[in-house]
């Protein structure tokens, strides 16, 4: 193995890290979501949304802002991902079936993912509730920020443990966010 493999495979297996609430993390979303509304403008049907835990006022996060775009549907959408690299847009076949999703700039160093979802389905429905509800519920809020701790501590060198570890609370949260949200309706 070369030196230079070892220190990229370092770099891919980087630890999970949270980091306390940082209050420039909306400013970093707002000036992505203008250069992305810029460059596929025609494919947006239901707006660019500031999700995952930095889109979350006092929830500690991984430094790397989520940004969902509605689109009409995965086939017509499919254009934005060439129009995407050019803003260092990785596009990855992750979860192909519900959304294209993207890093930025590399794989192995995130400052951004980028997720094209069909505006109104369930994907789409639930990352906005779920976000809405942590906003909202601070009980729920520390509960989530708790376990991401305990997993980040435990994982930290296995981003897939630490994401499937979240699973069960996300899924209670989210059917709790959907049950709320049919409520303000």
């Amino acid at each position: 193995m070369s030196d230079s493999h070892s220190s990229e495979s370092d770099e891919v297996n980087a630890p999970v890290h949270i980091e306390p609430y940082d209050t420039a993390w909306p400013e970093r979303f707002a000036a992505e979501a203008s250069v992305i509304g810029q460059t596929i403008g025609p494919w947006i049907t239901g707006g660019i949304h500031h999700v995952g835990s930095t889109a979350v006022p006092g929830l500690a996060a991984k430094p790397v802002i989520d940004i969902m775009v509605g689109v009409a549907d995965l086939d017509s959408s499919r254009p934005c991902i060439e129009l995407l690299k050019p803003l260092d847009y990785c596009y990855w076949p992750y979860l192909a079936e519900v959304m294209h999703w993207f890093c930025k700039p590399r794989p192995s160093h995130r400052t951004h993912h980028l997720h094209l979802v069909p505006t109104l389905s369930p994907r789409y429905l639930n990352v906005l509730a779920f976000r809405d509800y942590l906003r909202t519920h601070p009980d729920a809020r520390a509960d989530y920020e708790a376990l991401k701790r305990e997993l980040a501590d435990r994982y930290p060198h296995d981003r897939e443990a630490y994401t499937e570890g979240k699973t069960d609370l996300i899924g209670k949260l989210t059917e709790a966010a959907r049950a709320w949200a049919t409520t303000r309706e």
